[in-house]
């Protein structure tokens, strides 16, 4: 599209992916770590590869005009205005690089709650060999032939639901294009968004993996939450605000579920005084479902691939769409 290209990344791309950008580019991809060297080298760029991008990009970054995220959710980045339409700068995610891992930590999650994994761990740092699982109450669940529920069939979503096919689990799911009637071919029944709660109701096993949207914000309440079977185990790797955590708590204190995996919280760092540390029925991750040392690899090929297509004049892949919210 351009030639001289400026590109700055905050993202610590290794040297061996540097050489695959330089190639898809044809030129250097700068790479920064220090927040004051970055906010100077903002004024030069054309294209930006980060996570973040300061309030006032607008006067630090003139020749702006497109922003390959590193991550897949964006949601921090509405306050800068930069998503909207007029910003006048191309929007890219990362979306469905990090799927195969956060899918595997989802299945980890379950496992874990169906085999009472913490209390097992906990159990070996005191030296206890139990007689009898009935004694410490140690699970014995099974993901074969349960349901298991995905809201939200995105790229995360679907990974979820080809690992659930190999356990043997009944698939249902919710997506926002659904209408009556629609089938997908990696699950056993889709719901359009309006028929959440009955889909909730049939699940043994819930996976929230929609984006933070204002449709999708404290999507599960106290209707939904109470929709859910009392076994019911619910893992989220969506973001905290899909969720009113208040009546979360309730739910895992009252029965209403069994209990619930949680990557996200809706602050974080999750406050050091919150119940949800010290509940039994709680498996708790600081976001970090989607790490993985593939990362870096994936990352690369994405934004090499879109670099080729942007100084080609080709559509660049996951566009934000200020429409949907994502």
């Amino acid at each position: 599209m351009t030639d001289g290209l400026k590109i700055i990344s905050t993202f610590p791309f290794s040297a061996e992916s540097q050489q695959v950008l330089r190639e898809a580019a044809h030129t250097d991809v700068l790479c920064i770590t220090n927040v004051d060297e970055f906010l100077s080298k903002l004024r030069e760029a054309e294209i930006l590869c980060s996570y973040w991008i300061p309030d006032n990009w607008r006067e630090l970054a003139p020749h702006l005009r497109w922003l390959q995220a590193s991550g897949a959710g964006i949601d921090e980045l509405r306050p800068t205005g930069i998503l909207k339409r007029e910003s006048g700068v191309e929007v890219t995610t990362a979306a469905g690089i990090n799927a195969p891992t956060i899918a595997e930590y989802v299945f980890g999650s379950m496992l874990m709650f169906n085999r009472t994994w913490p209390e097992m761990v906990r159990l070996q740092d005191r030296h206890v060999w139990p007689r009898s699982a009935h004694w410490y109450k140690l699970g014995g669940r099974e993901l074969g032939e349960q349901t298991l529920g995905i809201v939200g069939l995105g790229s995360i979503g679907r990974q979820v639901a080809r690992i659930a096919r190999a356990f043997g689990m009944r698939i249902l799911a919710t997506r926002r294009s659904a209408q009556e009637g629609s089938q997908d071919p990696d699950v056993d029944q889709l719901f359009p968004q309006s028929q959440l709660r009955a889909m909730l109701g049939q699940s043994d096993y819930v996976v929230l993996a929609v984006p933070l949207t204002a449709e999708t914000e404290q999507m599960i309440g106290e209707a939904e939450l109470k929709a859910m079977q009392p076994h019911t185990y619910l893992v989220n790797v969506a973001r905290g605000r899909v969720i009113d955590e208040k009546m979360l708590i309730e739910a895992l204190r009252e029965g209403w579920i069994a209990g619930a995996g949680l990557d996200v919280a809706a602050e974080e760092p999750l406050p050091s005084n919150s119940p949800l540390y010290s509940m039994p029925n709680v498996i708790l991750t600081p976001h970090i479902s989607g790490v993985s040392v593939h990362y870096n690899k994936r990352l690369t090929e994405l934004f090499a691939d879109n670099l080729r297509r942007y100084r080609a004049g080709e559509p660049l892949r996951n566009l934000y769409d200020p429409i949907r919210g994502y």
